[in-house]
């Protein structure tokens, strides 16, 4: 689960501190049921790399802005 605290959402790749724009939804089939999805964020500048990073390993679901995850205000 995600914390929208008053914190902005910020990229999951490692050392970026951008705010994300992107919620990559995954989970590894192998270890995750089928309905459970897990949540990657991705700036714009790491958007195609954590993507791609998940879709060769065939872990991603689906790719939706940050602004339809949720539990986010509107």
């Amino acid at each position: 689960m995600l914390d929208h605290g008053p914190d902005p959402l910020t990229c999951s790749a490692r050392g970026c501190r951008a705010g994300a724009v992107q919620a990559l939804r995954w989970n590894n089939p192998r270890i995750h049921d089928a309905e459970r999805r897990k949540t990657w964020l991705a700036c714009a500048a790491h958007q195609e790399e954590l993507e791609s990073f998940l879709r060769v390993r065939g872990f991603l679901r689906e790719s939706i802005p940050v602004t339809e995850l949720p539990g986010l205000p509107q």
